[in-house]
């Protein structure tokens, strides 16, 4: 019988038990798929949310009831109940503070509550997009100090970055490979197993931890880089008066040309994880060059969208102060839920602090969340008339509306703004803009 078997059997048999530590958009999808073959223990800080997943109710609003069954989990708020389980999976968030500086803050919790519940012979891996080099320096110390425990000889520890993207139902969790690494041989072949489970296309095993950390962060990275391409592009056509979606279609008969799109680039992961990459490089001495410069482009769009609807404003003669903008489309992409970091509310801000007035409303995200997270009141209807309409998300919802529908909306001179190039050749009579 090989290690791996060993290892696997007391967890198929339910004699152990795994824990997923955060119940997110990358926690609880996780924890579902390994509870329909293990037992599993779902932890998470939050009781309210706890108490809706006990409930079959996810709370990102990402998975149906339908996910829950035929599953042998428990969810959890209280560390005693987490000390049952022997191999931890922690998940939780990784953003970025207000300087675009790594907030380490929820996986230094994660850490800690693994101290606490950790015992020899335990596992413990970790999810959580971060820099080269952040689960064995800065993880592993706080669960060794804390527990008592020594690093390898005591509790094993593994990587496998997360590859969910919210909203996609093509390229779900089971049917992506998924990168797996270990402390040690014996690690990775055990981690490889649990994992290996569920992952219908199998896992890559990355010759180390700081290798598949650097895969995680590089993966966003470079398309980060590559809308910041298409971003740069479409300033310079617009001063060319040239369609930029006409370009890329023509362009994108080459077999070989990345088939990149211009937009606002906001949520959890392309827009913050450059920036782990990026701090870990300047912290050793090396000023990122090319990284940086995309991430200013596009951090920049919700400025220059701003500026360009407010020089049309003036063009027309019209007062931007005296003016109405309608702003469709809240979350940081289409057809989901999530508002995390989303490039819409910088947007919105660009556009007060010209005086203009705006109102936001969106097909899918939740009011009271919109203003908790950003302090902006999302509209459940349309009122009145407006000098600027906005279409920030290609939500479904939007895609069915025609000319008409916007032009019983518009004042006199009014433009439509089509960040996503969603009505392109559909609009005659409005005066029309997208990037």
């Amino acid at each position: 019988m090989t290690d791996t078997q060993q290892f696997t059997t007391p967890f198929a048999n339910k004699e152990k038990i795994i824990g997923v530590i955060g119940l997110g958009y990358v926690g609880l999808p996780i924890a579902l798929e390994l509870a329909k073959k293990f037992k599993v223990i779902g932890f998470d800080i939050n009781q309210k949310r706890v108490e809706m997943m006990q409930n079959h109710i996810d709370p990102s609003n990402e998975l149906s009831e339908s996910a829950f069954l035929g599953t042998d989990i428990e969810f959890t708020a209280d560390t005693e109940i987490l000390k049952k389980a022997t191999f931890f999976i922690v998940a939780v968030p990784t953003p970025v503070d207000e300087h675009n500086v790594p907030d380490l803050k929820p996986l230094v919790g994660a850490s800690n509550t693994i101290a606490k519940v950790i015992k020899k012979g335990d596992y413990v891996v970790f999810e959580s997009t971060v820099y080269p080099g952040c689960t064995e320096d800065d993880c592993v110390p706080i669960i060794e100090e804390k527990s008592g425990l020594k690093y390898r000889t005591d509790f094993k520890v593994g990587y496998s970055p997360e590859r969910i993207n919210p909203g996609d139902t093509l390229h779900t969790l089971t049917k992506i490979t998924k990168i797996v690494a270990g402390c040690d041989e014996e690690s990775l072949e055990n981690i490889a197993a649990v994992y290996g489970s569920i992952i219908e296309p199998g896992v890559f095993k990355a010759s180390s931890i700081k290798v598949a950390e650097a895969a995680k962060v590089i993966e966003n990275t470079q398309r980060d880089l590559n809308i910041a391409l298409m971003n740069e592009l479409s300033q310079i056509f617009n001063l060319m008066n040239i369609n930029t979606y006409d370009v890329l279609e023509a362009a994108g008969t080459k077999w070989n040309f990345l088939k990149f799109q211009p937009g606002l680039v906001g949520g959890h992961c392309i827009g913050v994880d450059p920036y782990y990459l990026t701090y870990k490089s300047n912290e050793l001495g090396y000023k990122p060059q090319i990284i940086l410069s995309g991430r200013n482009i596009n951090d920049g769009m919700p400025n220059y969208i701003a500026k360009k609807i407010v020089q049309y404003l003036l063009g027309k003669g019209k007062n931007p102060s005296q003016c109405r903008a309608l702003i469709m489309g809240a979350t940081f992409k289409e057809n989901v839920t999530d508002i995390r970091n989303s490039k819409v509310f910088n947007l919105y801000r660009e556009l007060k602090d010209f005086h203009i007035e705006v109102e936001m409303v969106d097909a899918l995200a939740d009011a009271h969340e919109v203003q908790e997270e950003y302090n902006v009141e999302l509209k459940q209807e349309v009122s009145g008339k407006y000098d600027v309409i906005v279409i920030a998300v290609s939500h479904d919802a939007y895609k069915q509306l025609d000319e008409n529908y916007f032009a019983n909306l518009a004042k006199e001179g009014a433009i439509l703004v089509d960040i996503k190039n969603m009505y392109k050749s559909k609009i005659s009579k409005l005066e029309y803009w997208t990037l």
